[in-house]
């Protein structure tokens, strides 16, 4: 019983090794400017000259379409590979499918109803 958790350990302490080598091996053999110029430190927004601060305040409806969007876009994630292999799972994956999709829009249909997404 003991062998078997014999290797998970190696691994880990080789793990552990090389990242550490890596970030010390970064750490000394890194190129540094001895000059920092004043430009690095300014806002760059493609290649236009920056216009005001960039520590500005955003409306949290950006953050909520986002949320939205990234919901949705797990959402398609897991649809993706179970209608890939529909055929080989049978009629109970069917059902935890519409399980699922009944759980997210049920979701969508209480956002909609408070009007999260309405954009103002």
């Amino acid at each position: 019983m003991a062998d078997q958790w014999i290797p998970a350990v190696v691994f880990l302490i080789l793990a552990g090794i090389i990242s550490s080598a890596m970030l010390i091996a970064n750490a000394i053999l890194s190129v540094r400017a001895k000059i920092t110029p004043p430009d690095k430190l300014d806002t760059y927004e493609c290649g236009e000259e920056p216009d005001g601060d960039a520590w500005i305040r955003f409306h949290p409806r950006y953050y909520l379409v986002a949320l939205v969007f990234v919901v949705f876009d797990v959402e398609a994630a897991f649809l993706l590979p179970w209608a890939l292999n529909i055929r080989g799972f049978g009629y109970w994956a069917l059902v935890e499918m519409a399980a699922f999709l009944a759980v997210l829009l049920l979701g969508w249909w209480y956002a909609v109803r408070k009007g999260a997404l309405r954009w103002q």
